[in-house]
């Protein structure tokens, strides 16, 4: 039998500890997730509905099929910056007609839904997403544009969006905008580069200069109905490719392009009988541990997530830090490699390696569970070659094609995150736990490491060590790096797609398999040299 048997014991101290720390970062978590939900705040959100119109939230909910998920992405853009939270814009994969879609939404409570740098960040990495899962793309536009005070940072990598929007047309991926508010400059170009452009009477206006615009180039005092209204892009212009009498319709519209797409999935269906896991997501919270520097045993995660809690081990007994075996999630075959007890030593780097070589035989998507302090060093594992084992596994994830799902159980610190597919790795998806820290190395090491730096520098340079100085800095530098490696500082740059509620990884993950196997699932037949 391959079923994982549980060692969980849920009356203990340690578990109680555990649940009370989680849930006490899933409430930071939730009470940040509604700041985003908000947008703009009440002022303007009872503005916009004055006007008639819908939420960005409200018409994806009516995009999306009935009673379906919609998995959204980097809700926290932005956090711990000046811009508002989740950045202008709603990104994420739902269901419209029957078909897993892409979604990017602007939301014009904000700003009038205008372009920051962090909205273009989000923006892209959603393109992205659409581009190598083979995602339909649906675009509900009411944008100002770029926000002008920040158009320094805009301006050039906003091309992208330009060029990510007409790559997709060119690998055969329809696009669709919905424009339901202004579009103005580069904003006019996404129906305009859009395979599909519905335009919603009375209030799409699409122009690449507005009327202040035009009146400062040349004079003319223009109308802007006239000027890049719905009836004139749909009666003279031809941008319109649909013509709708209101939000509402607009919507319908969408839908029905989509049915008539004749779009089918690339890859293989899941398999048809799904159990669940034999024991509840809700332990999860007292298994991870309240410290991350404190290991937890996947196995315990995984009886938790993976189907039946049936887990096919691979070399159990050799390289134990890491976890590695095969399952089936939400019906698709995985490959997961796990961080047990964080170090990743030579066995465990071939071990990796070896696996994943195994998994593109197989073309078997890899979920990878960080959880991990980095590769070992010391003289005898540079002289046993750990600079080649890992070598090694970074080879093998790099040049990987099966999909890779990552999430960030704790730990991320090192060339660790490398090996175990972090951002710089493309994984198709990558999200965090709110209790993950994810840095060079851990905020005290990291602290410690420059104290010794310093010491050493004034004892080969004759100078007086100023010890008090020194531990003053140390301490400095450890609350820099302990809040700079927080789950909700790498969220916020756009380092992940998400924070998730451990409860709901099985259905994230579930969701984001899902959406690779819109694109083929081959993998790789040929790698680079492995140095032995």
């Amino acid at each position: 039998m391959t079923v994982l048997s549980s060692g969980l014991d849920a009356t203990s101290d340690e578990y109680a500890l555990n649940r009370a720390t989680q849930l006490d970062l899933i409430a930071e978590l939730e009470a940040q997730n509604a700041i985003a939900i908000a947008g703009g705040g009440e002022k303007y959100t009872a503005r916009h509905a004055s006007r008639g119109r819908l939420g960005v939230r409200a018409r994806i909910e009516l995009l999306l099929d009935p009673d379906s998920a919609f998995l959204e992405l980097s809700t926290l853009a932005a956090w711990g910056t000046e811009f508002t939270l989740g950045a202008a814009i709603v990104t994420g994969i739902g269901v419209v007609s029957g078909v897993e879609c892409m979604v990017i939404a602007h939301d014009p409570t904000v700003r009038g839904g205008s372009m920051n740098p962090y909205t273009l960040r989000k923006n892209l990495r959603a393109l992205e997403i659409a581009r190598v899962n083979r995602l339909p793309l649906m675009y509900l536009v009411e944008s100002g544009g770029a926000d002008l005070p920040t158009q320094a940072d805009l301006f050039i990598p906003a091309g992208r969006i330009f060029h990510e929007i007409t790559a997709l047309s060119a690998a055969g991926i329809p696009s669709v905008a919905l424009v339901f508010g202004t579009s103005t400059a580069g904003g006019a170009y996404v129906p305009g580069m859009s395979d599909y452009a519905v335009l919603v009477d009375k209030q799409a206006q699409v122009f690449l200069g507005g009327p202040p615009l035009v009146k400062m180039a040349t004079g003319e005092d223009a109308d802007g109905e006239a000027l890049g209204g719905a009836s004139m892009h749909s009666r003279v212009s031809g941008l319109s490719d649909y013509f709708a009498v209101d939000e509402h319709d607009a919507l319908r519209i969408g839908r029905l392009i989509v049915s008539r797409l004749n779009w089918r999935k690339a890859g293989p269906e899941p398999r048809g009988s799904v159990l669940p896991p034999r024991y509840p997501a809700e332990e999860l919270l007292g298994i991870i541990s309240a410290d991350h520097r404190i290991p937890f045993d996947p196995r315990e995660v995984l009886a938790r997530v993976v189907d039946d809690s049936d887990f096919d081990e691979y070399k159990e007994l050799y390289g134990t830090s890491l976890v590695t075996g095969w399952a089936t999630l939400h019906g698709y075959p995985v490959g997961v490699l796990a961080n047990h007890r964080g170090v990743l030593f030579g066995e465990e780097s071939k071990k990796a390696t070896e696996f994943i070589l195994l998994a593109n035989q197989t073309n078997t998507p890899l979920i990878f569970l960080q959880n991990t302090t980095g590769y070992m060093v010391g003289t005898s594992y540079e002289q046993g070659g750990i600079i080649k084992d890992g070598a090694k596994m970074v080879n093998a994830v790099t040049n990987s094609t099966v999909p890779h799902i990552t999430v960030n159980m704790a730990a991320s610190f090192g060339a660790g995150n490398y090996g175990m597919s972090g951002r710089a790795f493309d994984p198709r998806f990558l999200f965090s736990w709110p209790n993950m820290r994810q840095a060079v190395m851990g905020a005290a090491q990291l602290a410690g490491v420059m104290s010794i730096v310093n010491k050493a520098s004034a004892e080969s340079t004759g100078r007086v060590f100023d010890a008090e100085a020194d531990e003053a800095n140390r301490q400095r530098i450890e609350q820099q790096i302990d809040e700079e490696s927080r789950a909700f500082f790498m969220s916020g740059k756009i380092y992940d797609d998400g924070i998730l509620d451990p409860r709901d990884t099985r259905d994230a993950l579930g969701i984001a398999l899902s959406a690779t196997h819109s694109a083929p699932v081959v993998g790789a037949s040929g790698y680079g040299v492995f140095r032995m």
